[in-house]
């Protein structure tokens, strides 16, 4: 079935045949639902710390990064901004000129409050001769929307996230990249040193370079520390297959195979690659300005005490298993598994062997919020390929929507992954953990796309937060909802806590 130009063109991409056999046979056979126990909840899989617990964890972290532990922040930010702008794109398509629907008026009704208004100004200013003031005065509405997106002029609807200006400050605007960099600064720095690593798309590489070029001196002086800023792209090799409907690979018009980025479950092999003690993952766009920023500096350090905690007593329980524990540290140790990492072994044997397979594995702490009606991930308490039952951070498309007590779960769970995770990558001895030894590859899913007008199928590779992390050890940590602060579509960024 594979031609020598299909050989030829794996061979660039660094992906195998045998990868290719299976993704094939995975649209035909398509992915198991998963079993569910049930929702997570505070007392069942979601912990909720007091004031003194809180105090403790704290203390517990900058004593950890005092031993000069690396730590660094990992940021996904390769997404384009597109999606950001569907409503406004929709504007300037649209057969009438003024601003009509709900979205269209809040936007120019409150332009003058968007960090970008004075660049938007200036190019408005170069390209039609008018300030926005003035075009919306003549009833020119849409060329302060094409200003805002096309090339000509700001160019927000291609440009990524990460690179729009997003807050407002006396001495002048800053994009999410660069409050990522403050927040590295505020809970991320170890001896004087905080690293940030930003997964970014090809294109858009040297921009985000020169961003950095351009700004990273200002709040290394700021906050009295020095940056070690790193970037990296998805790898072409974790790109996968595209498949007509039958299940046949899609083949562009020059019969070449197509191939589509596998989704952030890719970036598991990036987060591999990050020389780090604990790592710290969170979205792009899940920023808010400096006044606001404290919450979110005392969660995370809380959320990072927690994994450090746990780890360290798990690290002390694998030393034990080593010198030969008794049948009183082995119950010790079952009950830690089962209580603290939230790992119930159903009908596995709980000996040796079992306990030193769920304890020498990453480790994760991911801060969840009170369900808010927000798309997305749950906490849920799942089955496991080997029959036990632990914490996995669950999308809708992993769900059975024909199994109406699964859909109950899903539909009454009372908290939301807003992706704020804390990673332990490292084993007992000091080695990294080979992360892609602990994807479930069961736990992708298919999509139904296009392409020049042709119905196609497409492979997404599981999640980064979901089956890419499905074998390790999870702990969920309830966060306040002011940590959650994501950017969705432009008017997002007129809420308060972006003003």
């Amino acid at each position: 079935m594979l031609t020598q130009q299909d050989l030829k063109q794996l061979a660039q991409k660094g992906i195998s045949e045998q990868q290719i056999e299976t993704q094939l046979g995975q649209f035909k056979t398509g992915f198991p639902f998963l079993k569910l126990e049930g929702a997570a909840a505070i007392g069942n899989g979601i912990v909720a710390p007091n004031d003194a617990e809180r105090k403790h964890f704290v203390d517990v972290w900058q004593k950890y990064k005092a031993q000069g532990k690396k730590v660094v922040k990992f940021v996904p930010a390769s997404g384009a901004a597109s999606r950001m702008f569907k409503d406004m794109f929709a504007f300037v398509d649209a057969d009438y000129d003024k601003p009509t629907t709900d979205f269209e008026k809040k936007y120019f009704d409150n332009i003058e409050k968007f960090a970008f208004y004075d660049e938007l100004d200036a190019v408005c200013q170069k390209n039609n001769g008018k300030g926005i003031r003035a075009l919306i005065a003549e009833g020119n509405y849409k060329a302060v929307a094409a200003n805002m997106l096309k090339a000509e002029g700001l160019n927000y609807g291609q440009l990524p996230k990460g690179l729009l200006l997003f807050h407002n400050y006396a001495e002048g605007p800053r994009t999410p990249m660069e409050e990522h960099l403050v927040e590295g600064a505020l809970y991320a720095a170890s001896n004087g040193e905080a690293y940030v690593h930003f997964t970014v798309s090809h294109e858009h590489m040297e921009l985000f370079k020169q961003k950095v070029a351009q700004k990273a001196d200002l709040y290394a002086q700021k906050y009295g520390i020095h940056y070690d800023i790193s970037f990296s792209e998805q790898k072409p090799s974790t790109d996968t297959v595209a498949a007509n409907p039958d299940g046949t690979p899609f083949r562009n018009a020059d019969g070449s195979l197509l191939f589509r980025p596998g989704g952030h479950g890719a970036l598991i092999e990036n987060l591999n690659e990050i020389e780090a003690d604990v790592i710290f993952v969170k979205n792009i766009d899940n920023v808010v300005p400096d006044r606001l920023k404290s919450e979110t500096v005392i969660w995370k350090q809380i959320i990072a005490g927690v994994l450090v905690d746990l780890q360290q007593k798990a690290f002390e329980y694998l030393r034990l298993l080593d010198a030969g524990a008794t049948d009183a540290q082995l119950a010790e140790i079952a009950q830690f598994v089962e209580k603290n990492l939230c790992t119930n072994p159903k009908g596995n044997k709980v000996d040796a062997a079992y306990l030193r397979k769920k304890l020498n594995r990453p480790m994760r702490v991911c801060g969840v919020v009170k369900n808010v009606g927000e798309p997305g991930g749950g906490p849920f308490l799942t089955y496991n390929q080997d029959g036990t039952v632990s914490l996995q951070i669950l999308e809708s498309s992993q769900i059975d929507k024909s199994n109406t007590a699964y859909m109950e779960m899903f539909t009454k769970g009372t908290h939301f992954n807003p992706v704020d995770l804390v990673c332990a990558v490292k084993d007992y001895q000091g080695n990294a953990f080979d992360l892609p030894k602990f994807v479930d590859p069961s736990t992708g899913f298919i999509s139904q796309k296009s392409k020049s007008g042709k119905e196609l199928q497409a492979l997404e590779l599981p999640g980064l937060w979901n089956g890419a992390m499905s074998n390790w050890s999870t702990v969920f940590v309830e966060v306040p909802l002011a940590t959650f602060n994501p950017v969705k579509t432009v008017n997002d960024l007129l809420r308060d806590q972006h003003q």
